[in-house]
């Protein structure tokens, strides 16, 4: 079997996002004080170790990944985690447990590598490849439908990804003091749309 060779069964806790799930968990627990929020002792001595830094304040290359494990509060966790379970399990399917990685792991690097240059700033979270695999099921499964939360509308997975893209462009030029990473979620979707295109070239015959 190649690395790029699609799983046969399906599961809805394929290897890579299950793992990358207890992992993000076991980051959490060890660095995030949960009851009262902020860091743990633990996570105040690795913070300036781990969490992406501005360039010439501390930055490591590391940190382009250790900064996917690290996450703010309860909230923050719950909704990459739940994202990257409900949209990565699909992908992890259909591409294999390597190439998903491989994806996953170049959306959150070039995320934090934008989200730096653009803004300067120092950001935590797995958003931005999470934003990586959302576009990657928005592109592979262009028409299933997603349900809204909030309100409950079914919505194409194409345009949904489409308006979220919107909403995070639109929120990063106006509220760029808001707090929230948004260009390092615009950075995952860019990243996983080039790496998208570069394979269908590459391989066209596997989509």
């Amino acid at each position: 079997m190649n690395q790029f060779t699609p799983n046969t069964q399906f599961s809805i806790f394929p290897p890579a996002v299950k793992y990358l799930l207890i992992w993000n968990g076991i980051f959490f627990l060890a660095t995030i004080n949960v009851f009262g929020y902020g860091w743990t002792p633990v996570g105040s001595a690795l913070a300036p170790l781990l969490v992406l830094q501005p360039l010439g304040n501390g930055f490591f290359p590391t940190q382009l990944v250790s900064y996917m494990f690290l996450h703010a509060d309860l909230s923050h966790i719950i909704f990459n985690m739940f994202a990257l379970w409900i949209f990565g399990q699909a992908l992890e399917n259909l591409w294999g447990t390597r190439r998903f990685l491989m994806y996953y792991f170049l959306t959150g690097i070039g995320a934090g590598l934008i989200h730096m240059f653009l803004t300067g700033g120092s950001a935590i979270g797995a958003s931005g490849a999470v934003f990586g695999i959302l576009l990657g099921f928005g592109m592979m499964f262009p028409d299933r439908y997603i349900v809204l939360l909030f309100p409950p509308i079914p919505i194409k997975a194409k345009y949904f990804v489409a308006f979220y893209g919107a909403i995070e462009l639109f929120s990063g030029l106006t509220r760029p003091d808001s707090g929230v990473a948004h260009f390092a979620h615009l950075g995952g979707l860019v990243v996983g749309f080039i790496l998208i295109k570069f394979w269908k070239l590459k391989k066209p015959e596997q989509y």
